[in-house]
């Protein structure tokens, strides 16, 4: 028997141990034990598939065995048991409409100004530019020292009570070896 070729026998084996229920690595093993061959489980997978069985069958039939089991082996197992409708479906509260969340804001008109109109010294805080093709506009008033923001964004973007943990960092210049 050349590799990669099934006989007639192991394909009847294959079909007989599916029908019974049996998983593709268990046929495998099976299949091995009793002819002395070394068929892989992905082997089984792929000669099942061409032989109709494929993977995507909803049910396995029990049928009469037509091959003798060995001795020791296992009686066949029971069927399959049908799937309760509606298994995969969510709980009744995820599928409730979520309560609407209260944003954050602060008590500052923005100056709305481009990205152009950006000087050194104004605050960063993006509006607008949602909606594909939107120009994105800025907070523009005056930036605390050492942040992007103005205070009120600068607060709105840390979060209540969050302490400023930010430090002066020093880099020395080493020279390279």
């Amino acid at each position: 028997m050349e590799p990669g070729r099934w006989s007639s026998e192991h394909s009847d084996a294959l079909c007989d141990y599916f029908f019974k229920g049996l998983s593709y690595g268990e046929i495998g093993r099976r299949i091995n034990a009793r002819f002395g061959t070394a068929y892989t489980r992905n082997a089984v997978i792929g000669r099942a598939k061409r032989l109709g069985l494929g993977l995507a069958t909803p049910e396995r039939m029990i049928s009469p065995s037509i091959v003798p089991s060995l001795p020791g082996e296992p009686a066949p197992r029971t069927p399959p048991r049908a799937v309760p409708p509606g298994l995969n479906l969510p709980p009744p509260s995820a599928l409730k409409p979520a309560q609407p969340v209260k944003l954050r804001c602060v008590g500052i008109e923005p100056r709305l100004i481009t990205l152009h109109e950006l000087e050194r010294g104004d605050c960063r805080y993006p509006y607008s530019g949602d909606k594909e093709g939107e120009e994105i506009s800025f907070c523009g008033h005056a930036r605390q020292p050492g942040s992007s923001y103005c205070a009120p964004h600068a607060r709105l973007t840390r979060g209540p009570g969050a302490a400023r943990t930010a430090a002066a960092v020093v880099l020395r210049l080493v020279s390279a070896a």
